[in-house]
């Protein structure tokens, strides 16, 4: 019955989003009391509750063991030290002792081992702030030739606490280059660091019972997927103040990640999406009111920092920060207003593209969609127009249908999902009915969701435009289209979230109403195409590739830790409409042709080429000269290339960097995939042509 409730609840809430070995603090290194931290009362039964859920109840079905136990610990430590700047590797070897006994444990309701790892943590962090003190005071000298490595969580664990000295000193210097880059003052930002340091290490002092459970059991949850989490009460509360937040601030999702608040998703259509300057990845370093005072947040709970983001509708926020895959990014102010989110800012939208060919003018309509969305309040309400990706999509296509276009793109590119029910519905405008999507629980169930009308609203030429950033609803609605021959889709290598999540409230298992107990997130199923593959890991493959700046094992589920493996189930019964392998192949070498020639593509290819390297440079210098050239020349060529593209799309040119994140690229993606919608439409509507390229649509 569990099983069956969890379940229906996951397809509800539409979850596509992303004894024995029992041990006392006794036999590990002591610590004073008034440091120490100890499990709130009904911890034990919290923790034993969620270890028979995730046992039981979640899709991958694994034991609580000795091995997992193991990998239980260092995603606990990497949770609490992912770049390796506060624990030594005695620390380390010091709690490896107890690697297998974490299972056991956890059973027996016995948390010591995991609240004196956080009592060392909270140790580590006083002693780093107050290191961190002398350095400054003592000066930093900006001339020397050193190097810090900025990605240390594949690093060793420093040997000792003289080591971790050198590092800090590093890291002190690195942190003050990257806002002395940003022409900060330098006595203000040396102010500044003294405070950062000092923050980390209070909010680390102030952590609770319920942070550290939380951190605990999070790593718990981890590792069985990493869409499986546990939330104590108060991040309970703050998750559903964040989804208000997203649809009534700044249109921002937000986690804690390695001291900062990092941007994890842009809501379309909010003040965030709409100022075209922030990005998934980007990280807050500071808030302001208006024309207040900066404040830095650097090392501030999560809440704290929301609180600060937070104030009255179209009030003004300015958010300071430190931009998210290039290394040695000097830090930005971006000013946002808060408001809410109108549907219509989130709905699609669409457009008429037309290519001139020497057989004609070929009009190619594109439908843009940020989110797969319905109004629920007005569905319930009984309103008769209600809208819905689906509802305005059909608008959409007659509306194109009218204007005369000869093919159709539907762009899904940073489209992370949404409503399932609305990605199953929008498949049926292609199709005469049929399967759409197949969803597998772990015990072996599965059902076919299916689009039950028969009618086609658009029978033309049809292209899928994806990236790496579409996901979920997306990699379904994609997936059909090119199981069933109905389109081709373009673009790269989709997200690959192919699982459901359940949030179970753990309250209803609580032997104590008065006791808030918090929620688990889990995932309890996954997705299959009609043909029996999965979405997850491996996404969907465009059947021609378009380029792009983001590499595949850094952003995707592959990128994550414990994903899902790929697997396959027995495909469903249904008749693909057409076989589009020879015309595919056709169309790509067409494209590759043209595109040698393309001005503003091979502009877009030198620039995406410039974004990866400055992505792939994870060693910097501590040189302040030396910094200061590497960056001018790196923003000197980036401009350049930049204002080599515009000037292709007879665009001004721009004056500095700083305007490129302020400026909305040429989409010449978007233009080079209309290319291939028009040859597409001539291969199956002008036999002429078709001839002429060597193709014939009857063999």
């Amino acid at each position: 019955m569990l099983r069956t409730t969890l379940y229906r609840s996951a397809v509800l809430l539409l979850a596509l989003v992303v004894g024995t070995g029992c041990l006392s603090t006794t036999t590990l290194a002591s610590e004073s009391d008034e440091d120490i931290v100890r499990p709130a009362d009904n911890h034990p039964e919290t923790a034993r509750l969620i270890a028979r859920l995730l046992a039981h109840q979640h899709f991958r079905q694994q034991s609580i063991d000795d091995a997992l136990s193991e990998q239980v610990l260092d995603a606990y430590l990497d949770a609490l030290d992912p770049d390796r700047y506060y624990f030594t590797q005695s620390d380390i070897e010091e709690f490896r002792v107890h690697r297998s006994d974490l299972d056991n444990m956890l059973m027996d309701g016995d948390l010591d081992l995991a609240y004196h790892i956080y009592g060392r943590l909270k140790q580590r962090a006083t002693e780093r702030a107050e290191f961190a003190h002398q350095v400054i005071d003592n000066g930093i000298d900006f001339d020397t030739d050193q190097t810090l490595e900025l990605n240390r969580r594949e690093q060793d664990w420093v040997a000792d606490e003289d080591a971790l000295d050198r590092l800090w000193r590093q890291r002190i210097k690195n942190d003050a280059l990257t806002m002395l880059l940003g022409e900060d003052d330098e006595e203000q930002t040396m102010d500044l660091l003294r405070s950062r340091y000092e923050n980390v290490a209070k909010n680390m002092q102030r952590s609770e019972a319920e942070d550290i459970f939380e951190a605990y059991m999070g790593a718990w949850a981890r590792s069985f997927d990493p869409h499986t989490n546990y939330l104590s009460p108060r991040n309970s509360e703050e998750f559903d103040i964040q989804m208000q937040l997203s649809l009534e601030g700044i249109g921002a999702m937000l986690r804690t990640r390695r001291d900062f608040t990092e941007i994890i998703e842009l809501v379309p259509g909010g003040p965030a999406e709409r100022s075209g300057e922030l990005s998934p990845g980007d990280r807050i370093i500071g808030v302001a009111e208006g024309d207040e005072e900066m404040v830095d947040v650097v090392g501030w709970r999560l809440s704290d920092v929301v609180d600060r983001i937070r104030g009255p509708k179209e009030s003004e926020v300015r958010l300071r920060i430190l931009p998210g895959g290039d290394s040695d990014s000097a830090p930005r102010t971006v000013t946002l207003e808060r408001n809410e989110i109108a549907l219509e800012e989130q709905a699609a939208q669409k457009e008429v593209k037309e290519i001139e060919r020497d057989d004609g003018v070929q009009r190619v309509g594109v439908i843009t969609i940020p989110a797969f969305y319905t109004d629920f309040a007005a569905a319930q309400a009984g309103e008769d127009d209600y809208r819905s990706t689906t509802r305005d999509v059909r608008r959409h296509i007659d509306a194109l249908k009218a204007d005369g276009i000869d093919g159709l793109i539907i762009d899904l590119r940073g489209n992370s999902g949404g409503s399932l029910q609305e990605a199953v519905d929008m498949t049926g405008l292609f199709l005469p009915g049929g399967p759409v999507v197949q969803i597998r629980r772990s015990d072996g169930d599965t059902e076919v969701m299916r689009d039950p009308d028969e009618a086609t609203h658009y029978d033309g030429p049809l292209a899928i435009m994806v990236d790496r950033q579409s996901a979920s609803a997306s990699e379904i609605f994609a997936g059909a289209m090119q199981d069933y021959g109905r389109g081709i889709v373009l673009g790269e290598r989709t997200f690959g979230k192919g699982t459901v999540q359940t949030m179970v409230d753990l309250d209803r298992f609580s032997n104590d109403p008065s006791v808030d107990t918090g929620r688990l997130k889990m995932t309890i199923a996954k997705f299959y195409r009609i043909t029996g593959s999965s979405t997850q890991k491996r996404g969907v493959e465009p059947d021609i590739s378009l380029p792009s700046a983001m590499d595949s094992d850094e952003i995707g589920e592959r990128a994550a830790d414990n994903p899902l493996p790929w697997d396959e189930i027995d495909p469903v019964d249904y008749t693909r409409i057409e076989e589009l392998s020879r015309a595919i192949s056709l169309l790509g070498s067409r494209h590759d042709e043209r595109v040698k020639d393309h001005s503003a593509y091979n502009a877009l290819l030198d620039e995406l080429d410039q974004i990866r390297q400055a992505r792939e440079q994870t060693e910097v210098s501590l040189n302040r000269a030396q910094r200061e050239q590497e960056r001018a020349q790196r923003n000197e060529a980036r401009l350049a290339k930049a204002n080599e593209h515009r000037q292709i799309q007879g665009l001004e040119p721009l004056d500095s960097v700083d305007e490129l994140e302020r400026e909305d690229d040429p989409d010449t993606l978007l233009d080079v995939s209309a290319e291939i919608m028009a040859d597409f439409y001539l291969l199956r509507n002008e036999p002429e042509v078709a001839q002429r390229w060597g193709f014939n649509l009857n063999d």
